[in-house]
């Protein structure tokens, strides 16, 4: 695997880690760490398969800058519209999130150096720099990411370092609530947390010449990376604090501050482990945004800039506290954005190619057009997948 799809594996980790690698520990650690760990793989799975139709569609579109492409070549305009009305609004709450998250990390870090500001000036801050990386391209996120990533699993190593050898098996153990509804209730933030495929688009573009296994490897080997991580921390956060304590906990600072208070030496560490996946998933999020709007509306860059980054700013000024409920919502719209939409879109693909009608495909050097695996079968999977978490959200 070459630099430049490793750093889009990266860009895929990076993207997926940040607002669930903060939730995860306080909806799952009433339920115990059997049940939550066996719903985490069920949600990776079928998201991992979700993003491998969703790169099919993409390559045998021909690439294309955005979703906004794909769409209007294989579901037409009614689709497109359909398609860009989703993304705005899962984008837009994505990062709402994580600027809330990061705005509220920032002004604790500052406190802590003496240097008082309000959650208004360190979340338009944040958000203002964050943003001037993403306007200079999809190779500056690229590198920039590789060196945020490499930092981040050095400091998740120094983290669990500093956590595993004060697990307590009793914590691990420790089941608050047998009720599998409100277990269920919890996938639309576990989903929310592998919401990567929002930046196959851009990659497969920014990939252009690589082979289909290297694509395939791309997405597989960028969702494989976030999944041990989030069952990482799930397991040293459980181990070393109470079901009762997580479950109560608004956001990442009350979090921090409760591992901080019993462990002194690694509240440094765990915000800046923090403030990197916040980071590297608000890069990840945004870049799509960015490129969704270059593509749609085709205006110059200060213009692209301000589209992409004013309303989810307006947003979260206005729901400062409203962290995991802002997840919530983008749950909802990300299960018809990368589940049902991504299936339609290889369902036209697949009779295209049957047919050999419509938009001239992309083909491989080989000669042959990508197809995730599975057939007819994983395609109803993958609906029943989407079809349970509407149900979630609906009980």
């Amino acid at each position: 695997m070459n630099l430049k799809i490793m750093g889009s594996a990266l860009i895929i980790a990076g993207t997926a880690l940040g607002a669930g690698m903060l939730a995860i520990p306080m909806v799952l650690a009433q339920f115990g760490l059997l049940w939550g760990t066996l719903l985490m793989l069920v949600i990776w799975s079928g998201t991992t398969y979700a993003a491998l139709l969703l790169l099919e569609a993409s390559i045998k579109a021909g690439g294309g800058l955005s979703m906004n492409t794909i769409a209007r070549k294989t579901l037409g305009k009614g689709g497109q519209v359909v398609t860009n009305g989703l993304l705005y609004a899962l984008l837009v709450c994505l990062l709402m999130a994580y600027i809330i998250g990061a705005g509220d990390l920032v002004k604790k870090m500052a406190a802590s150096a003496g240097i008082e500001l309000t959650m208004l000036q360190t979340q338009i801050a944040f958000t203002l720099i964050a943003g001037i990386v993403v306007a200079a391209g999809t190779a500056a996120v690229d590198k920039l990411n590789r060196v945020l990533f490499g930092m981040m699993l050095v400091v998740l190593v120094m983290t669990l370092f500093s956590l595993v050898p004060s697990i307590s098996m009793e914590n691990l153990m420790t089941v608050t609530s047998d009720s599998k509804v409100d277990l269920i209730k919890t996938s639309s933030v576990l989903f929310t947390s592998f919401g990567f495929m929002v930046v196959i688009p851009s990659l497969v573009t920014y990939n252009e010449g690589a082979s289909q296994k290297q694509l395939r490897n791309m997405v597989v080997i960028g969702s494989l990376i976030p999944l041990f991580c989030y069952l990482l921390w799930l397991y040293a956060a459980v181990g070393n604090l109470t079901s009762e304590q997580l479950v109560h906990f608004a956001n990442v600072s009350e979090l921090i501050a409760a591992l901080g208070t019993k462990y002194s030496s690694i509240h440094t560490i765990l915000s800046v482990f923090t403030g990197l996946a916040l980071l590297t998933s608000f890069l990840g999020v945004a870049m799509s945004l960015y490129h969704q709007n270059e593509d749609a509306f085709k205006q110059n860059r200060a213009v692209t800039y301000v589209l992409t980054f004013i309303f989810p700013l307006i947003g979260a000024l206005l729901a400062a506290d409203q962290f995991l409920a802002v997840l919530g919502y983008a749950g909802i719209i990300l299960v018809f954005l990368a589940i049902f939409v991504p299936m339609a879109m290889t369902v036209k693909v697949r009779q295209q190619d049957s047919c050999g009608s419509g938009e001239q495909l992309l083909q491989t050097e080989q000669g042959t057009l990508y197809q995730a695996s599975g057939g007819n079968m994983a395609l109803g999977l993958s609906f029943a997948f989407g079809c349970f978490l509407l149900i979630a959200q609906m009980i």
